[in-house]
């Protein structure tokens, strides 16, 4: 199903850059001035001065800012701090990165993927979405990917690999990685594997595998469109092999113990007159309602709490009391009545559930006068009681994490999930290796 294969990536010269860590950077869309001018000064030749051209991130900026990124590029592979490999390869790639008093080492890939629509049902498809795309970032991420020729940090995908036989494959025999570069406590780790013996096997691998794409719906939208565009240009289709037709992945195996999902809980402003006891009598036939002992301090313990939970619990923090509660599913296939469109695992989904009956049937008719609540989002449960303080946020909604398996039982109906339904840990670093379309 899934066709991949090696390249040879555009990356900073190992022999120069054996330490990433003053050159790579988050994901563009996580930052913001300050964040981009601090890595910035790490080092001049920081990747965010390429990949983050114009601020705010996601939105379009002038024709100049990304020109200005391609002339950047150019002079950096003049100057020899970016070096095209002489093989193609299949690159190892690991991230090393605690969490939640746990420490991981996600162990993945780094290949080629070609490029296809997105269909119905999953089982003609390789590659599966669970998010929509929206135009903003897509329009900007276009307009780099033309000006540079280059798709310049990976998409992130999962595959099914239990057992770890194809990533034990890769990883069999390695030694000391070729670069690696700490950025915001994850370490990360890469080795070119050449050998066509390898290589070859684990593309013969991939082939009876699907990928589900866990971070970078919008990147995968932007390869795809520059694709069409060149062919538009070009009056005909590409040739099968041509570069344009294949996109950048990281690729992990789902059954990694390094393939962390973290919730992402909501915090819930424009309330009015908001009461627990008034929710509660709203609730009454759906939810059952129980207060939990203990102050803001113990949000995190709150949290792991929730991990361990059946399905549909939620937890809930008042700012004005300061107090917390979980939320308990009463009333089965609760969503039936509201999607009945929508296959039941897209209605078993704690966040479908939060999203179309919490936030819109109960708390915006309720306590938010009929409109749209105002939201944030943190995966960070210290950060909740500080900023749901009456002002911007009145209350919290803390999830559990979504499983793994909600991906696979989407993606086999074409369903997606609601906005910020995963938040896969840690996010993959930018400046590791660039592929170049032009």
């Amino acid at each position: 199903m899934a066709e991949i294969r090696p390249f040879a990536a555009l990356r900073y010269d190992p022999t120069r850059f054996g330490d990433l860590s003053d050159v790579l950077a988050p994901p563009y869309d996580v930052l913001d001035a300050a964040g981009k001018a601090k890595l910035q000064a790490r080092s001049p030749y920081n990747i965010v001065g390429v990949d983050l051209p114009y601020l705010p991130p996601k939105a379009v900026g002038p024709d100049a800012v990304y020109a200005d990124a391609a002339r950047t590029i150019a002079d950096w592979t003049s100057a020899g701090v970016l070096k095209a490999d002489a093989l193609p390869a299949i690159y190892a790639y690991s991230q090393s990165f605690t969490v939640r008093g746990r420490t991981f080492d996600r162990r993945g890939m780094i290949a080629l993927v070609r490029i296809e629509e997105f269909s119905t049902p999953a089982a003609t498809t390789q590659v599966v979405p669970h998010e929509k795309t929206y135009k903003g970032p897509i329009e900007d991420r276009m307009k780099l990917m033309q000006a540079t020729g280059l798709q310049l940090s990976p998409i992130f995908g999962l595959f099914p690999d239990e057992g770890g036989a194809l990533t034990g494959e890769l990883y069999s025999g390695l030694d000391q990685p070729q670069a690696a570069g700490t950025l915001d406590g994850v370490t990360s780790r890469i080795w070119p594997v050449t050998d066509p013996a390898k290589t070859t096997a684990i593309v013969g691998a991939m082939r009876s595998k699907k990928i589900y794409i866990a971070d970078g719906h919008h990147r995968y939208t932007t390869a795809l469109g520059y694709k069409k565009a060149l062919e538009a240009q070009l009056g005909h289709a590409l040739p099968a092999d041509h570069p344009a037709n294949f996109c950048l992945f990281v690729l992990v195996s789902m059954h990694d113990e390094g393939c962390v999902i973290l919730p992402t809980h909501r915090l819930v402003g424009g309330l009015s007159g908001f009461d627990v006891a008034a929710l509660e009598a709203k609730l009454s036939g759906a939810f059952a309602v129980s207060e939990i002992p203990g102050d803001p301090s113990a949000m995190p313990a709150f949290e792991d709490g929730l991990a361990t939970a059946p399905a549909g619990t939620f937890g809930l923090y008042d700012g004005a009391t300061k107090k917390m509660y979980t939320l308990t599913l009463t009333k089965p296939d609760l969503l039936a009545e509201f999607e009945p469109g929508q296959s039941p695992a897209w209605r078993s989904l704690d966040v479908a559930i939060l999203r179309r009956y919490l936030l819109d049937e109960i708390i915006a008719p309720a306590f938010a006068g009929g409109k749209e609540p105002t939201l944030g989002y943190t995966a960070d449960p210290t950060q909740i009681a500080g900023a749901v303080d009456g002002t911007a946020y009145q209350i919290a909604l803390l999830l559990r994490p979504t499983p793994l398996q909600a991906l696979i039982d989407l993606g086999e109906h074409g369903e997606v999930m609601p906005q910020k339904s995963t938040y896969f840990y840690p996010k993959l670093a930018t400046g590791v290796v660039m592929n170049p379309i032009a």
